[in-house]
């Protein structure tokens, strides 16, 4: 019973989160896109599964410590979209690459690359490599397709590993710019002999545009699972398309006007992704969090809005970041069942 759980927690809607799968994956199988879905949302083999039997090629992990949970669970196309670096790390990855059937790093400079090679080439089967190409969010990635040819020419030269194709994160609304990079830099592969396994894009943003982005072979989504409220803004989706809620108690009305919550940064994030106020309390669409110290979230509300002891469901402005936030989370799988589970990749930030 939700009325037994113990504030605050997470709480997911099971048959929302299903629904999200099915109709995102629907709308890639239609599109002739393969779908990778980022786990970092949910961190749970349990839907990182569900994902795979709706249609999914793989998962997209961000850190060794996520692929490591999502191996030990039996899943067996991994890639990591994130630089990699440092002998211990390395050495993870050697134990990870044996453990599952397909592995797919990413790099975007040659140091890193090198590092691989040397690790990698008296390994039993070499490491699959993807180029991360900066289409305009200025994160990692090289910075031109003379770049990206350069670093494929160097992955092809090296014993331990093969040329996996190019990858991007692409700034929201970024789709012409991902397909005028893509274009340049196949374009150069093709007249050095170079084959291009596969181009992966992605973003929850955009999701629903992600066709538009022809040059992708693959698109990597995390969020739509749960959405949260930064995609309903965006209109990406609506409320009731939201699958994660943090269930919160009111622990103190000190004016009328006022009310004070038991989750604050430390169960809502700080994230205000542009918005005004750290989450929509559901039934209360006035109501405004707006403000938040470790342990309380202040509301700014109508005059006795809120009343103690009352419990509270807020869709975060970020999902992602809340589930990192807790050990368990409670699975809705009907009107009056839940199910606690542990988010077994939670904390996995190496």
């Amino acid at each position: 019973m939700i009325d037994t759980i113990e504030t605050p927690a997470i709480v997911i809607d099971e048959a929302v989160a299903y629904a999200n799968i099915t109709a995102f994956q629907n709308y890639c199988t239609q599109h002739n896109l393969k779908l990778r879905p980022h786990i970092k949302t949910h961190k749970l083999p349990h839907f990182a599964q569900a994902q795979i039997r709706a249609g999914a090629v793989g998962i997209n992990c961000q850190k060794i410590g996520e692929a490591e949970v999502m191996a030990e669970a039996g899943i067996d196309d991994i890639l990591i979209t994130f630089n990699i670096l440092g002998d211990a790390k390395i050495r993870r990855l050697l134990t990870l690459a044996n453990r599952v059937k397909k592995l797919t790093v990413t790099a975007d400079n040659s140091p890193t690359i090198a590092a691989l090679a040397r690790s990698f080439e008296a390994a039993k089967k070499p490491l699959n490599v993807m180029i991360e190409c900066d289409t305009g969010a200025k994160r990692c990635g090289v910075q031109s397709a003379q770049e990206a040819l350069f670093l494929a020419k160097t992955i092809k030269a090296s014993a331990g590993l093969t040329f996996g194709g190019l990858l991007t994160y692409p700034p929201v609304g970024g789709a012409m710019k991902v397909n005028a990079f893509m274009a340049e830099a196949m374009a150069l592969l093709a007249s050095n002999d170079i084959l291009c396994p596969e181009i992966s894009s992605g973003g929850s943003p955009d999701m629903w545009a992600a066709k538009d982005t022809h040059t992708a072979t693959e698109y990597r989504t995390g969020t739509y699972i749960y959405n949260d409220r930064s995609l309903v803004e965006r209109k990406t989706c609506k409320y009731e398309d939201c699958a994660l809620t943090v269930l919160a108690t009111v622990v103190s009305t000190p004016t009328s006007e006022r009310a004070i919550i038991d989750a604050g940064s430390k169960a809502l994030t700080s994230d205000l992704l542009g918005l005004n106020g750290f989450g929509y309390i559901v039934g209360h669409p006035e109501a405004k969090i707006m403000s938040l110290s470790e342990e309380h979230g202040i509301i700014n509300c109508k005059t006795d809005e809120f009343s103690i002891g009352e419990r509270i469901s807020i869709i975060p402005n970020h999902a992602c970041v809340v589930s990192n936030l807790f050990d368990f989370a409670w699975l809705k799988t009907s009107e009056d069942e839940v199910k606690k589970v542990l988010i077994s990749a939670r904390g996995r930030v190496t």
